[in-house]
């Protein structure tokens, strides 16, 4: 029998102790999280009420904001009240639900951005054949299976986490529940659960950016038999927006995971855990709609619907 107390609540250590931080802190998480909501939401009203937007890609991308609007929600209002109030308590259950719905969204944005991909390559290499191809029912079944891994995979993540006995302290090192985290509090041995963490995640991240890669290495191949420059510069802006996303995502991916364990600190981990949990869903529906000439008529199609009834 282990000598250990059940824990009911943990102690986040937050981003920083230093007081005259807290309101500019608060401040600057508060506008990213408004843009993000209003920026995420706006994107797929707009995708909803444009019908020149009712094709694969904005289908995916209406689900990108979803997710991204998902996993900014499960993070940022806690870390918004941590430093407006001081309240970095948080409930057993909710670190759970927090780390549980923060795993299955940023997973579904994993595959969902595989599958934009897919679809990219489809409408460059196999232009004739795209409506054929990416049909409702391979979009709907591809969203569908994105979703389902990434509630499958958070399932098994927070089972095997919070199966622990985690009976070492109940402060974690972060400033929201991630698995890493969470996982070192445990005093039980956790070698074997980390290996299969650590494979199950990698496999997810590998299998997704294999799909890109392949996709974009094809894409790449037909770009160079392409000899008109008109050609080149439609290529190129039928995949801008999406490789954005992509490298801004597995970027924080790469840099969160595959640092060296020479230079792996906490505070560097903190910083990367900002940039996906909290910047990028701020920054993917700019992106989509600064570079993508369709969303920015259908911005101005609006505009001129407004302008017309007086509003």
């Amino acid at each position: 029998m282990e000598n250990s107390t059940e824990v009911t609540e943990f102690i986040l250590v937050g981003l920083t102790n230093t007081p005259g931080l807290q309101v500019p802190l608060f401040i600057l998480f508060t506008l990213i999280y408004l843009i993000s909501v209003f920026g995420n939401l706006g994107m797929m009203t707009l995708i909803l009420l444009n019908s020149r937007l009712h094709t694969p890609m904005y289908f995916f991308l209406s689900n990108l904001s979803l997710v991204d609007l998902g996993y900014s929600s499960a993070v940022t209002p806690k870390v918004m009240a941590g430093f407006l109030v001081g309240d970095n308590i948080i409930s057993y259950n909710a670190c759970a639900a927090q780390m549980f719905f923060f795993v299955a969204f940023a997973t579904v944005e994993n595959y969902l951005l595989a599958s934009m991909a897919y679809d990219r390559y489809t409408a460059v290499c196999k232009p004739l054949h795209y409506t054929t191809t990416m049909t409702t029912s391979v979009c709907t079944h591809l969203t569908i299976g994105s979703y389902v891994c990434g509630f499958l995979n958070a399932c098994f993540h927070v089972g095997d986490i919070f199966s622990l006995s985690l009976c070492r302290s109940n402060m974690i090192q972060h400033f929201f529940c991630d698995v890493p985290a969470v996982m070192a509090l445990s005093c039980s041995d956790k070698h074997i659960r980390e290996l299969v963490l650590v494979f199950v995640s990698t496999f997810n991240v590998l299998f997704a950016l294999l799909v890109i890669l392949i996709s974009y290495l094809f894409i790449f191949i037909t770009t160079l038999k392409i000899h008109s420059a008109q050609g080149h510069q439609k290529a190129l802006s039928t995949c801008a927006s999406h490789l954005s996303a992509v490298s801004m995502f597995y970027g924080a991916v790469t840099f969160m995971y595959l640092q060296p364990s020479s230079s792996h600190s906490m505070d560097m981990d903190k910083m990367a855990s900002v940039f996906y949990a909290i910047v990028i869903p701020m920054l993917n529906p700019v992106v989509y709609s600064l570079r993508n000439k369709e969303v920015k008529s259908a911005f101005k199609v609006i505009e001129k619907a407004k302008l017309s009834l007086g509003l």
